[in-house]
C-alpha cells in the first residue's frame, strides 16, 4: 500500500521523506520489522519504542512514525505524530481494510467472568448457525484455528490482522475480551462494537491504574464509545445491574441497554436456581419469554455468566431455543471452576481466581460442595498489584479450613516475600499456622507455607480425605509458571491429576 494512502488516516505534526513509498507491512516491535516496513514507535508502560528505532532501521524499515526523532538519519522517511498509539490503530485499520465492517463485534469487559461468558456466547452463536471467532485470555480461535494468546486483548495492529484473518475465513461474529489496559491504551481503536458487555468490577490491575476510579474509567470507555448508530441496526450495552457500578455505566452510554442479574428489576434474570457438582438448572426470564435451562457449569458465578450471554444473544437477535441449546452444550471452560476427575473421592477444582473478590466468590460458590474440610492452595503474582496480597490472605484465611500459601508467578520478586505479605492477612483472619509436628491429616483448621507450587498442590491432595474439597486458585488455564524471567512449563490441572494418581496408587498398595 502506498504511504500516501496510509497517511490519510492519521493526524500528522510533521513529515519528511517520500510519500510514494510502497509499504509492505507495519510493525511496532522492531524485531518483527522486515524490508519495506513502516515502524511505529510506541511509548509503553516499561519500555519506549522510540529507543528501538535504530534497530528497526537496521532491519530494513523504510518509514518511521513516532512522537519524537532524535539522532535519526536524514535518509529515511519520518512522520511525526501527536499520539503514536492512535496513529497505529488508524494505520492498522487502513492497512487491513477495516476488517470489522460487516462483522458483529461483541466486546466483554469487567474484572471477572469475561472468559466464561465468551465461551458460553460462542456456544450459543454456534447453535444459532453463526460462525463465531473469539479473542480472549485463553486463546484466539475461529473456524478450527487456535492461536496462543500472549495478552487478553492484542495491540491494535495485531487485532486488525487477526480480524482480517477471521473475516477472510467467513467469521460472522467476533467476541473480544476487552481489558482495561487495552481500553486505556486505545488498542481497540476505531472498532465498531455491536454489543458492549459489563460483567462486574472489583480490585485488579492497580499496579497499572492509579486507583479504582481510574480502573473504572478505563472500563467505561467501551460503553462511552458505542452510540445509538443506525436505528435499523442499533448498538447495545449489556449491563450487570447487581453490580454497584452498573447504573453508572447505563448513565454513560448512548446505546440501548439490556440489564441482567438475579434481582427482579433486571431485564434478564434467573429463578428457581439449583446447582451441584453436576451443573446448573434454573428458569430464565427474559423479555422474549421464559425457559428452563441446564448447564454443566457449576456455581452462582456461572449463573451470572449465563445471564450475560443470554442478554447479549438477545441483542444479536438470537432465538431463545438456540440459547438453551448453546448453554447446555458448553460443558467446560479451561481453568474456570474446572473439576479435576480423580479416584480418591475428592472434589478438586482449579480456578483462575487471582483477585480478592474472585477468590472470595469462588470459595463461597464451592463451599456447598465440601462435605468436610475446604482446602485452599493459592499465591499471588510478582511484579503486580502488591496491595491485594494481604486482603487475599485475609479472605482465604476467613473462608478456608486448611490454607496452603504458595507461589504463583513470582516473576522478578522473591517468592518468600510475596508469601510473607499474604501470611499477614491470614494471621489477621485468626487462622493459625499448622505445627510441623502435627499430623496434617488430623488438622481441622490452620495454614501451611509451601513456596514450591508443585509440592503445595501435592501436599493439598495428600492431606485431603473423602468429602474434602481442594481449591487450587490463581493460575487456572495457564500452562506455565514465570520465575525470574524464565517461563517454565507448569499446569495446576496436570499437577493435581499427578498427585491424585499417586494417591490412588498408594491406596492400592495399602489395600
Amino acid at each position: 500500500m502506498k504511504l500516501s494512502r496510509l497517511l490519510e488516516a492519521i493526524e500528522i505534526s510533521d513529515f519528511s521523506g517520500d510519500l510514494q513509498l510502497e509499504i509492505e507491512g507495519l510493525a511496532y516491535d522492531s524485531r518483527k520489522v522486515r524490508p519495506g516496513y513502516l515502524f511505529v514507535a510506541l511509548r509503553g508502560h516499561r519500555l519506549d519504542g522510540h529507543d528501538y528505532v535504530p534497530d528497526a532501521v537496521g532491519r530494513g524499515c523504510v518509514a518511521l512514525v513516532g512522537e519524537r526523532f532524535q539522532g535519526v538519519g536524514e535518509g529515511i522517511t519520518r512522520i511525526l505524530v501527536p499520539d503514536s498509539r492512535k496513529a497505529l490503530a488508524r494505520l492498522a485499520q487502513e492497512f487491513y481494510g477495516a476488517p470489522f465492517e460487516g462483522v458483529s463485534l461483541i466486546g466483554i469487559t469487567g474484572t471477572n467472568g469475561k472468559t466464561t461468558t465468551s465461551y458460553i456466547l460462542e456456544s450459543i452463536l454456534s447453535a444459532a448457525g453463526a460462525r463465531p471467532g473469539v479473542i480472549g485470555t485463553i486463546n484466539y480461535r475461529y473456524s478450527g484455528a487456535v492461536h496462543r494468546a500472549e495478552v487478553t486483548t492484542p495491540e491494535s495492529l495485531d487485532l486488525m490482522a487477526l480480524l482480517r484473518e477471521m473475516k477472510d475465513h467467513g467469521v460472522t461474529d467476533v467476541i473480544i475480551e476487552v481489558s482495561s489496559h487495552a481500553l486505556d491504551q486505545g488498542r481497540i481503536g476505531e472498532c465498531a462494537f455491536k454489543v458492549a458487555v459489563f460483567t462486574n468490577i472489583s480490585r485488579d490491575h492497580l499496579d497499572y491504574h492509579r486507583d479504582m476510579e481510574a480502573y473504572f474509567k478505563a472500563k467505561s470507555l467501551l460503553f462511552q464509545r458505542i452510540g445509538r448508530g443506525n436505528p435499523d441496526d442499533p448498538n447495545y450495552a449489556v449491563v450487570n445491574l447487581d453490580d454497584p457500578r452498573g447504573r453508572d455505566l447505563m448513565n454513560l452510554t448512548q446505546a440501548q441497554t439490556i440489564t441482567y442479574g438475579l434481582s427482579g428489576r433486571s431485564d434478564v434474570r434467573a429463578e428457581s436456581i439449583h446447582w451441584d457438582e453436576k451443573g446448573i438448572r434454573a428458569r430464565i426470564v427474559t423479555p422474549l419469554g421464559a425457559r428452563a435451562i441446564e448447564s454443566p457449569l457449576i456455581g452462582e458465578i456461572n449463573v451470572y455468566n449465563i445471564l450475560a450471554s443470554i442478554a447479549t444473544s438477545m441483542a444479536l437477535g438470537i432465538d431463545l431455543d438456540d440459547m438453551v441449546r448453546g448453554i447446555k452444550k458448553m460443558n467446560r471452560v479451561p481453568g474456570r471452576m474446572e473439576l479435576v476427575p480423580n479416584g480418591l473421592g475428592l472434589t478438586i477444582v482449579v480456578d483462575y481466581a487471582h483477585t480478592p473478590d474472585a477468590l472470595l466468590k469462588t470459595i463461597r460458590n464451592l463451599r456447598p460442595l465440601a462435605e468436610a474440610r475446604f482446602i485452599t492452595v493459592f499465591g499471588c503474582g510478582g511484579d503486580r498489584d502488591k496491595g491485594k496480597r494481604r486482603e487475599m490472605g485475609r479472605l482465604a484465611g476467613l473462608n478456608s479450613d486448611i490454607l496452603i500459601i504458595t507461589s504463583d508467578n513470582p516473576r522478578t520478586e522473591d517468592p518468600l516475600l510475596i508469601i510473607e505479605e499474604i501470611e499477614k492477612g491470614v494471621q489477621e483472619a485468626g487462622l493459625g499456622m499448622v505445627s510441623p509436628l502435627q499430623d496434617t491429616n488430623s488438622v481441622s483448621r490452620g495454614y501451611l507455607l509451601e513456596p514450591d507450587r508443585r509440592e503445595a498442590i501435592g501436599k493439598a491432595v495428600r492431606l485431603a480425605e473423602k468429602g474434602d474439597l481442594v481449591l487450587i486458585a490463581g493460575k487456572g488455564h495457564e500452562d506455565y509458571q514465570i520465575v525470574g524471567t524464565e517461563r517454565r512449563t507448569f499446569d495446576d490441572r496436570e499437577e493435581a491429576r499427578k498427585a491424585a494418581r499417586e494417591g490412588e496408587a498408594l491406596e492400592k498398595v495399602m489395600a
